[in-house]
């Protein structure tokens, strides 16, 4: 912001209307700003970094906004750090202001215009946010949401584990890192190319089973600011056509879709009803045997496939017509047989001609001809007429009966519900134990069913075998299962994307998806991380466990890592009385403050600093998969 705010000062100084006696009238910035005025946004467009925060381009159109310049020339007298406005305040707000400044009235949530980094490594480690507010920290959050170098590359196959000399948008991918830095990381080489997008994010229940730990005394705004975040980030990477799925409970499912419906204006939004829980989970009042799956699709199209229907599930009704207008006469076109040989349907005849008046069934050596008349003798029609019945040939059967054979149709397919209750979906038998059959020693709660996924990602690329999807909170792979499971059913290519921060990825999530592979005899993935630079001094720190070990941490920070311009060095001292009285949980959290949040992971920017010792091998596959920066 420092910088920001320098440059913009200097650069407003320029103009004459705005300067007296040399300072620089705050009132006639805002009134010229609101007032679109000409000389103002021309002296903005000038300068580069103003131009992109308060700028959007807009199929080559700069669009100017008016109210971010207006709250960062505003607030830098009253709000000089990178907090949120609304840090210790919630109310009704309209267009940022409370309600004595407006009558307009909109429900806003404190840290709505904040970007949280969520660098949670441990699902029990409790962890303070910095939030970093979009207006007043926008250097913050460039240098936050950069690029990161990717390391650590392996290629998974029925083979093995592998070193990767090459690396393409057609591998499958897993990543291991800060999810919102790793959908950063990705956007310049998939914007725009990922298909469907399946999310199964914390929960956030208002119990001890909650693994959303950040920032408490908000937990519901953060967990919104959490989620928004995210999203913002993946709806650059998701095409224009592509689906968005959010799996939720009820403790966030109100909250969750309406969030999603501010977000994708141009889209429908359904939200489905799953059956995953049969025993139900034991509360006070009600048992939930449910959770919910939201659908993001494009407005006025059909986007969901047809839901795939069991043999045994199959209605079965007679291709004969009935009732009124079904006789021969009504039309003639659909009075013609059927053929059926050796109990299966093995082709048609022509239209009969009116002169013609068959029995209902008539053999032909070891062929039988069917015809649309019914027990009573009535020629009838068949409800498909001779020119379109081989379109649905497949969806129908002979039945044989004491005169002969019916035809019969019956549709394997049919419209989704929005209510899904099959045993198939129960995350215990088909999540949990599934897992642990595929990984033994998982430590993972709470899978997914893996069918529970197939059928959400079925409903969206059954008819596209070469997508993409993306999977930013990639838990135990269940996502990237579902997957290497279409494909194996009808021979496609989809590709996965699984991003996934906690340090059991390489435990389950690898393991998982590489039995898979195994099992399936086909396919691969690369796995690699996002490197680390003061993340590893924040994991070291987590992981002490007494004050001895963190000061060795300390001496070797002071070297080595990248501390926050916010703290003098001197001013700490673990070796100290003071600190020594500290909870070791205080004096972790100390340390953690002192590391500067922008460097936990390395940006690409800085691939070719020596001070990195970064693999000539890993820059190749940098340069291959991200681009030169």
């Amino acid at each position: 912001m420092q910088n920001l705010l320098h440059d913009l000062v200097k650069l407003l100084e320029q103009d004459d209307r705005l300067v007296v006696e040399g300072q620089l009238l705050k009132n006639k910035i805002v009134e010229l700003a609101l007032g679109m005025d000409s000389g103002l946004i021309r002296l903005l467009l000038t300068h580069e970094g103003i131009r992109h925060h308060f700028f959007t381009d807009i199929d080559g159109v700069l669009v100017f906004d008016k109210i971010k310049f207006q709250q960062f020339v505003s607030n830098k007298e009253f709000l000089p750090d990178s907090y949120t406005s609304f840090k210790n305040k919630i109310g009704l707000t309209a267009d940022t202001r409370y309600l004595t400044d407006s009558k307009e009235v909109v429900l806003a949530w404190p840290y709505k215009d904040c970007v949280l980094e969520g660098g949670q490594m441990k699902e029990d480690a409790k962890r303070n946010e910095i939030f970093w507010n979009e207006t007043l920290a926008p250097d913050q959050i460039d240098r936050l949401l950069s690029p990161k170098v990717l390391t650590s590359f392996r290629r998974y196959d029925k083979d093995g584990e592998h070193k990767v000399s090459s690396i393409s948008l057609d591998d499958n991918l897993i990543v291991k890192g800060n999810n919102l830095l790793a959908l950063h990381t990705l956007r310049k080489a998939y914007a725009g190319k990922i298909d469907a997008i399946y999310i199964d994010p914390p929960y956030n229940p208002d119990s001890k089973s909650n693994t959303f730990c950040y920032n408490n005394a908000f937990n519901r705004s953060s967990w919104l600011t959490f989620i928004k975040n995210r999203l913002d980030a993946a709806k650059y990477l998701l095409k224009r056509d592509g689906t968005l799925i959010v799996a939720i409970d009820e403790n966030e499912q109100a909250h969750l879709g309406v969030l999603l419906k501010d977000m994708f204006p141009e889209h429908e939004t359904h939200c489905v009803t799953i059956v995953h829980n049969p025993r139900g989970i034991q509360g006070v009042n009600f048992s939930y045997v449910h959770e919910y799956a939201f659908f993001v699709i494009p407005k006025g199209k059909k986007s969901i496939s047809n839901k795939k229907i069991n043999g045994n599930d199959i209605d079965w009704s007679p291709l004969r017509n009935w009732g009124g207008e079904s006789e021969r006469t009504d039309a003639k076109n659909c009075f013609y047989p059927v053929i059926v040989e050796n109990d299966k349907i093995v082709g048609f005849g022509d239209v009969s001609d009116d002169s013609e008046h068959p029995a209902q069934t008539v053999k032909f050596g070891k062929q039988f001809h069917i015809y649309p008349i019914d027990k009573d003798g009535v020629e009838r029609k068949w409800r498909y007429a001779r020119q379109s019945v081989e379109e649905i040939a497949n969806l129908l059967r002979a039945k044989k009966t004491k005169a002969g054979y019916d035809i019969e149709l019956g549709k394997d397919f049919g419209l989704y519900k929005t209510v899904w209750a099959d045993t198939r979906y129960d995350a215990n038998a088909y999540g949990t134990q599934m897992v642990k059959s595929l990984v033994p020693d998982c430590i993972f709660d709470f899978p997914k069913s893996l069918w529970n996924v197939y059928d959400c990602l079925y409903a969206t690329v059954a008819n596209n075998k070469n997508a993409i999807i993306l999977d930013f909170f990639g838990g135990s792979g269940t996502t990237a299962h579902a997957v290497l499971e279409l494909n194996k059913d009808d021979n496609g290519s989809r590709k996965f994307i699984l991003c996934e921060q906690m340090h059991y990825v390489e435990k389950v999530t690898i393991p998982r998806v590489h039995k898979v592979i195994q099992n399936n005899k086909c396919d691969s993935f690369v796995y690699c991380e996002l490197l680390q630079a003061n993340q590893e001094f924040v994991d070291r720190i987590q992981a002490a466990k007494d004050t001895k070990e963190l000061q060795a941490i300390w001496y070797e920070m002071q070297d080595k890592a990248f501390l926050s311009y916010k703290v003098d060095p001197k001013t700490i001292d673990p070796a100290s009385a003071d600190f020594n009285t500290l909870s070791l949980d205080d004096q972790q959290r100390i340390l953690i403050e002192v590391l500067d949040k922008n460097m936990l992971y390395v940006p690409l920017s800085e691939v070719d600093d020596e001070t990195y010792g970064i693999r000539s091998e890993d820059k190749k596959l940098n340069s291959q998969l991200l681009g030169r920066r």
